[in-house]
């Protein structure tokens, strides 16, 4: 039976809140969601990815319930994700990332691939610069759930990355699936340079928006159990 569970944690001053679901025998997998959203974001594909499972969505800084510091960067949130794996995973697991979320999940995987048995990305590769301008955006008028804050530090850093983050995907040896939306903003071209670039990563467009998970649950769930089943040891 699928139990699922909101939890927080403390790592380093802050904290984390987390949704944990699934069997707590089970292998471990760790989402993370994109800018903006939290760990509802998984709620849609939860239960299946949950079963046999056991499943930590986690809402990353800035996001949800966990802690709003005001400091904000895919650094800061990778650092976040390896202090939660160690303190709540407890074993390497596989880290499934949609767009922030992935990328935060690919620099992850190169400074402590061994925390990862599998990546899925979510229509999202490393940035690199001119690819894909984000320009700063106002302050809206109404309050948002997540802290702005967060929107245009992230935003200054796909429009001026770290050329190691790119460069860094060619020793990244963790098997990779990347889930791209045929209808998304992000130019799928992108994706399928990103598998070129990898040692071992592999494509899967669906037609769907780059919200791939919510558009197109069940296929994302099947490409998903079909990659982890033939990555298999």
């Amino acid at each position: 039976m699928i139990t699922e569970e909101l939890r927080t944690v403390d790592i380093g001053g802050l904290t984390l809140a987390y949704r944990a679901a699934g069997d707590p025998a089970g292998p471990a997998m760790v989402l993370l969601h994109g800018l903006g959203d939290d760990e509802r974001d998984w709620q849609v594909v939860l239960p299946a990815l949950a079963a046999g499972r056991r499943v930590y969505a986690v809402d990353l800084r800035g996001h949800g319930r966990s802690s709003h510091p005001g400091r904000y960067s895919f650094e800061l949130m990778r650092d976040d994700v390896q202090g939660f794996l160690e303190a709540v995973v407890g074993e390497p697991c596989v880290l499934v990332g949609h767009s922030m979320g992935g990328t935060v999940a690919i620099l992850l995987a190169q400074t402590d691939p061994q925390l990862i048995t599998r990546l899925i990305l979510v229509d999202v590769t490393a940035p690199r610069a001119g690819t894909m301008p984000r320009p700063p955006l106002p302050p809206p008028q109404e309050p948002t759930p997540f802290d702005f804050a967060a929107v245009n530090a992230i935003r200054a850093q796909l429009n001026e990355p770290d050329p190691a983050w790119w460069d860094g995907l060619g020793a990244v040896a963790v098997p990779t699936l990347i889930v791209g939306g045929a209808k998304s903003a992000i130019p799928q071209h992108l994706l399928a340079e990103t598998v070129e670039w990898m040692p071992d990563a592999r494509l899967v467009t669906l037609d769907a928006g780059h919200h791939v998970h919510h558009d197109r649950p069940q296929e994302f769930i099947a490409a998903a159990n079909a990659f982890l089943a033939a990555d298999s040891p």
